[in-house]
């Protein structure tokens, strides 16, 4: 309540592009930086010992594909995610940030130490042309690996964090949030996961380098096969360990944070699809292992956009399945504080709001006020006309084409997060629930996007009459 509000109204408040940047980097930084790195590093290790430069050709090929990737897309993603998140969510950010500020300090310096390294073993890899600057450039692969491994870890105890506070909701303590319940089997799902993908993508990349050269192929082949597998047996294994530890009134919320409202009894159907995107993968593993000569490149179409899917649906689900929260027992997703809910409730969120144009509710004002009660209590999630937006809710709820009942509205909002469980509690009066009930229903009669503070102004309050006279006084 004390930002501006930085609102886009048609992409339900902003939180799609912060979804859609977060994804991406996801979608790079696992396969590609934690993932491959650590496979490359070992191909160029493997061709120095036994003596095969075309291991290293081919490595070094594959290598500048994910240098390219990683430094850009990847590096402007990850930028992307802290400025998406600070102009669309500075509450949550900000609460973060005070949690983990030496956390993220350390990611920073892990980061930076990650880039340098990236540039310089890329870069010096046709320099290291005797033994001794290929060991030493062997290592500079090595630590590249590490410190891409360490950006990831240190990110999990964030995403843990968030789900499930575990000992820091009671004792306030860094390391406590740290090492939150969800963050070891996290990590090892996440970390096994880019281990598989990274293989299939090393695998499938190298098919365009390796054309007319069967046996390198066959030996390509065989090798990925077994990150695949192991990267396969562990994924799954860190995610039943995970899928555990996630609490039970999270679990419930699994139906529609895999899909949606509307599509929840495809439910099971879903999470077949889940399994048989794992089945894809080890098919094309056993097929490695026993037929390498065989597998075309195009067999590995399939677990590589499986694997995105998949993960990228992980990632949706798991952003969805923690609410109410944006920080598990800690901060609801519209940014109110479990601990300032009940006062808020009895004292009002516009009376403590900065940026609001009414302080109180009054029959004049109704409307506008609640025009604020939904910026501050709704906003994060909905739109009013748009993509997740409000009117579509109550519509589906009340009907379309029927009057919608003022009483019903508001009992609807006094206990929502009852029969809702991903629903906060209102934080707010009855008044003010009055108020915004007042301004869906003018909204329903005049749909119209609302505009944020970025293109409409702040809202301040006005002085009311009895104010405005003592200062004309004075």
């Amino acid at each position: 309540m004390d930002f501006p509000p930085y609102y886009l109204d048609h992409v339900a408040g902003g939180r799609l592009i912060i979804g859609l940047i977060a994804s991406l980097h996801v979608l790079i930084n696992h396969p590609l930086a934690v993932g491959a790195y650590p496979i490359l590093t070992w191909m160029e290790w493997w061709a120095h010992k036994h003596q095969r430069p075309d291991i290293d050709r081919l490595a070094y090929r594959v290598t500048s594909v994910v240098f390219i990737v990683t430094t850009t897309v990847g590096a402007l993603t990850g930028v992307g995610i802290w400025v998406s998140t600070s102009l669309f969510a500075p509450f949550a950010i900000g609460s973060l940030l005070r949690v983990f500020f030496w956390g993220w300090f350390a990611e920073w310096l892990v980061f930076i130490s990650e880039v340098g390294l990236i540039m310089w073993w890329f870069l010096s890899w046709k320099q290291a042309n005797t033994p001794e600057k290929k060991r030493r450039h062997i290592k500079i692969g090595v630590a590249l690996s590490v410190m891409s491994w360490f950006t990831m870890a240190l990110i999990v105890a964030v995403l843990g964090f968030m789900m499930k506070p575990g000992e820091w909701s009671q004792t306030r303590a860094f390391l406590d949030a740290m090492v939150n319940p969800l963050y070891l089997p996290q990590l090892g799902f996440r970390t096994f996961f880019a281990l598989m993908t990274g293989a299939v993508f090393v695998w499938f990349s190298s098919f365009f380098f390796t054309k007319g050269q069967r046996e390198l192929r066959t030996w390509l082949v065989y090798r990925l096969s077994h990150f695949t597998m192991v990267g396969l047996l562990m994924t799954l294994l860190f995610g039943l360990w995970y899928w555990q530890s996630v609490p039970d009134v999270m679990k419930a919320n699994s139906a529609v944070a895999l899909l949606s409202q509307q599509f929840m009894s495809w439910h099971d159907q879903f999470s077949a699809l889940l399994g048989w995107t794992l089945v894809s993968f080890l098919v094309v593993a056993v097929a490695g292992l026993s037929f390498s000569e065989m597998v075309p490149r195009w067999a590995l179409l399939l677990p590589s956009f499986m694997g995105i899917w998949m993960l990228g649906h992980f990632e949706r689900a798991r952003e969805f399945m923690r609410k109410p929260w944006v920080i598990g027992e800690y901060l609801y997703s519209n940014g109110v504080r479990k601990d300032e809910l009940a006062f808020l409730q009895h004292e009002g969120m516009l009376k403590h709001a900065t940026y609001v144009a009414h302080r109180t509710v009054t029959p004049e004002n109704k409307v506008e006020a609640g025009q604020d009660v939904f910026m501050i209590a709704c906003s994060r999630c909905h739109s009013t006309t748009g993509l997740n937006g409000v009117l579509e809710k109550f519509a589906i709820m009340y009907g379309a084409d029927k009057p919608w009942d003022d009483g019903a509205m508001k009992a609807f909002m006094a206990n929502m997060h009852q029969s809702r469980t991903f629903m906060p509690p209102f934080p707010g009066t009855p008044e003010e629930a009055e108020a915004l009930v007042a301004y869906l229903q003018k909204l329903r009669a005049e749909p119209r996007s609302l505009e944020g503070a970025q293109s409409a102004g702040i809202r301040l309050p006005q002085p009311d009459a009895g104010t405005r006279v003592a200062q004309q006084k004075l």
